[in-house]
């Protein structure tokens, strides 16, 4: 690769959620909404695209606008939001877009001669008779647009399942004509809401949002987000819209369940709600999520992790790591940014984020600015975790702070592991470096950094040296 991946993939100023990647004439597309930073709303921007070539996961490229949200008839004055999207191919091998809109549940479709050229507005899924999916007398409202296509069909998967809303049964499967829009056959139902999911073998883990499909062989795998919002699972069937049998967490974005290093329901970073897919690269599998920043959930991240596919057909839960994409741990030399984090949390755990209550990934300046993302709100016993790491000769620490905090940072290679270092800082407005000797053991290894001390302070980026290079 040209450079380095890191999770977030894309630049820390881009905030691209829920999203959908595909592999297209040798390049990954991921499809995804569009929050702002500091947005007060989910989904407040148009729909921009990213692509990356796949024999290198470090070289991101900015596609454009592919759909500005005032292009659908409903939504002429932009005043609604686009809410998760999909892409499919059609049987005329042009690429088609499905959305919905934040104030109906009606799904909308786009299209497009390339993956990520400007799409234009096709129609509405429909009945025979015309009817809008979604407004037919007994229909359940459309949500989160996820679709399939096999030959002349295309399935459409759609659905969101609140606690405590009886009214809402579960996510939906509707087979499409060729046309992609006129419904062959109506809705059924694949995956049930949590209201209803006793006896199912879905309980704890009933659908919420969040519906895409894959294929891998003979078998559909149906993406979700559960009820707990923070996972991603997944459910088989040999057929497409039926018989769905649920098989496990993909991915959770507070790293729930994962215990190797630590208790499994032990929390390790600020989740809420999730959504993303499986594509497969090279062949490796990945799993693409997003986590949250700012502490709050309207401005969200992309992220993605390697899966590993067992000879059942099963994928074990991936671990939240800083170097999802890269084929391997980051080089143990050289300056990181700290928006890689991929554990941050202190003595309170939590599942979710909660504003200003704890630390949080952020950056400065407004949406759009190029600004690099930091670690903010920083207090007595704040952790942040990086995986992981090649460490060769790694014998000092450079780290770069900024704000009214007095205190150490405690260097370590696992969040309870011995102390391996120190790093002294003080008071200051601006980001001032300060470093430290420490002798890391060679190998593979996560890094630590633990905050013991008063007052508030920000984290800009660490430097690890190795022996020729420390003073």
């Amino acid at each position: 690769m040209k450079g380095k991946a890191f999770n977030p993939y894309l630049p820390s100023w881009e905030y691209i959620p829920d999203g959908e990647p595909y592999v297209f004439n040798g390049r990954v597309y991921v499809y995804g909404s569009h929050d702002f930073y500091n947005g007060y709303v989910f989904c407040m921007g148009d729909y921009v695209c990213w692509s990356a070539p796949v024999d290198d996961l470090s070289d991101w490229r900015y596609e454009g606008i592919i759909y500005p949200r005032n292009e659908d008839p409903l939504n002429k004055d932009g005043k609604m939001c686009l809410y998760a999207p999909d892409v499919t191919v059609g049987p005329d091998g042009r690429y088609y877009l499905y959305y919905v809109l934040d104030h109906v549940s009606v799904v909308s479709v786009a299209v497009c001669d390339h993956p990520a050229g400007r799409y234009e507005f096709y129609g509405y899924v429909h009945y025979p008779d015309g009817t809008l999916l979604g407004e037919k007398e007994g229909d359940q409202p459309q949500f989160d647009p996820g679709v399939l296509t096999e030959g002349e069909v295309t399935y459409l998967y759609t659905g969101f399942c609140g606690i405590g809303d009886k009214s809402r049964t579960g996510a939906m499967a509707t087979v499409l004509e060729k046309d992609m829009v006129t419904i062959k056959k109506a809705p059924v139902f694949v995956a049930p809401g949590c209201e209803y999911s006793r006896g199912t073998g879905f309980e704890k883990h009933a659908f919420f949002e969040a519906p895409s499909i894959r294929k891998i062989g003979d078998t559909y795998y149906f993406i979700f987000s559960s009820e707990v919002m923070h996972e991603l699972c997944y459910a088989t069937s040999k057929s497409p819209t039926d018989g769905f049998q649920y098989r496990g967490v993909l991915i959770s974005n507070c790293d729930l369940h994962i215990n190797h290093d630590k208790p499994a329901e032990l929390p390790m970073a600020y989740g809420a709600n999730n959504h993303g897919s499986i594509v497969e690269i090279n062949g490796e599998w990945y799993i693409f999520y997003h986590r949250h920043t700012n502490g709050t959930w309207y401005s969200r991240q992309g992220c993605a992790e390697k899966l590993h596919l067992n000879l059942d057909g099963s994928f074990d839960q991936a671990e939240l790591t800083s170097c999802g994409l890269n084929g391997g741990p980051l080089p143990g030399k050289g300056v990181y940014p700290a928006y890689i984090a991929c554990r941050l949390f202190t003595d309170q755990p939590s599942v979710y984020v909660d504003g200003d209550k704890y630390p949080r990934v952020m950056q400065d300046g407004k949406d759009g600015d190029q600004e690099q993302g930091h670690i903010a709100n920083i207090k007595d016993s704040t952790t942040i975790g990086f995986k992981y790491f090649d460490m060769k000769n790694v014998q000092g620490m450079r780290i770069t702070t900024r704000g009214y905090g007095d205190g150490t940072f405690l260097i370590k290679t696992a969040w309870d592991g011995p102390v391996l270092g120190t790093v002294k800082i003080q008071y200051t407005n601006v980001w001032e470096t300060y470093e430290t000797k420490v002798d890391i053991p060679d190998g593979v290894q996560a890094l630590y950094l633990t905050y013991a001390g008063g007052g508030t302070t920000s984290l800009c980026s660490f430097e690890l040296q190795t022996g020729s290079e420390v003073k």
